[in-house]
């Protein structure tokens, strides 16, 4: 799975799982890693769109991706590396 394609599913299946407590910390640790790289480019309207996401993510995914690709989180291997861990806790494999 390419990077960003990995990251954007990890945030979906995040957003549906922390309801019930499944992943929540790695969650957590992965939007706000993510919004501080936003921030830190100037990108505070990123935050936004984001948030959004996890609302609607069939409208907001090109925003998204756009916006991640960006500012290099596909090539952040922090972001990854909490995107991959994420998704192994949520689906266990």
């Amino acid at each position: 799975m390419e990077p960003i394609s990995l990251i954007l599913s990890a945030l979906v299946a995040g957003a549906a799982k922390t309801a019930d407590g499944v992943a929540q910390d790695v969650y957590k640790g992965l939007k706000a890693l993510i919004k501080q790289k936003f921030e830190n480019q100037g990108k505070s309207d990123s935050v936004m769109i984001l948030d959004k996401y996890e609302e609607k993510p069939e409208k907001t995914k090109p925003l998204l991706e756009d916006e991640l690709t960006e500012v290099g989180a596909d090539k952040d291997k922090e972001i990854i590396e909490l995107a991959e861990r994420l998704l192994r806790k949520i689906f266990v494999f």
